[in-house]
């Protein structure tokens, strides 16, 4: 998904729409999954992949509240999301859904956790949000207008040097992924200012926009964990590239801000 500059075909009143559906769907879910979750005590998980990947009730009860309003609102749309089944559209419009992207820090308990939400027409994303409840926090783009944190714009840093760069990363829940991961990381550790994981693909796109690293890559990911960061990065000044392109899994990222970006991506072979 490599998203253009807007042009005739999208209309600036729709767009709005848009933004502000992908908003409030992911600040009511991420805030009604908090609350519900500072109610609860015993947290009962699930695994789904491998042992570290867990799922919760939260994250079906938070998808299946976004899931129900996009029915009831937008009933021609399409659904990809990280729990359910892929609803097909008939409208051109797909959302593409994460309802917690951390699972793991939100069962123990980590502030690194948040809903994401993006809606998509064909390859292109037009809008996204990410709200991070435990900071009160929402990440949102809309194409060709920028990205913001609470309202105000966000712009990546400028860094040149990638010796001097901060950069994000996060790991697969499967164990022969992470240990080709741990071998990329030993090749980029020496190269870079440091190196940090917040346990959140969504959060590390929002740092990347927001200026506070200056670059994040991962691999073995879905598209529900990068739709609406990639779109809120790229709007606000970042570089993002992710492959395959046209697949929904086991996709590879890169974001950085524009200077860094060739070297960080030859460091970490992005496909």
């Amino acid at each position: 998904m490599h998203p253009t500059e807007p042009g005739a075909h999208t209309d600036p009143e729709n767009l709005d729409a848009l933004l502000r559906l992908c908003t409030d769907l992911a600040v009511n879910a991420a805030s009604q999954t908090a609350l519900r979750r500072a109610e609860q005590t015993n947290l009962e998980t699930e695994t789904k992949s491998s042992v570290s990947d867990l799922v919760t009730e939260f994250d079906r009860a938070a998808e299946d509240y976004i899931r129900d309003r996009l029915a009831n609102e937008r009933p021609g749309d399409g659904v990809i999301g990280e729990e359910g089944d892929d609803v097909p559209h008939s409208s051109g419009l797909t959302w593409i859904v994460d309802p917690i992207d951390g699972t793991t820090n939100f069962v123990f308990g980590l502030p690194a956790w948040g809903c994401s939400v993006a809606v998509t027409r064909g390859s292109e994303i037009l809008a996204g949000a990410i709200h991070i409840p435990t900071t009160n926090e929402t990440y949102s783009a809309a194409i060709g207008r920028g990205a913001t944190r609470n309202g105000t714009s966000i712009r990546t840093t400028n860094r040149s040097s990638l010796e001097t760069s901060l950069v994000a990363t996060g790991f697969s829940y499967d164990a022969d992924h992470r240990a080709e991961q741990g071998v990329t990381v030993a090749r980029l550790l020496p190269k870079v200012r440091d190196i940090r994981r917040s346990g959140s693909a969504a959060y590390d796109l929002c740092c990347v926009a927001a200026g506070t690293v200056d670059a994040y890559y991962e691999q073995h990911l879905s598209i529900w964990d990068i739709a609406a960061g990639v779109l809120i990065a790229r709007e606000a000044g970042a570089r993002v590239e992710f492959a395959p392109n046209t697949a929904t899994a086991n996709l590879t990222i890169v974001a950085s801000t524009p200077a860094i970006f060739e070297l960080l991506r030859s460091v970490v072979s992005l496909p």
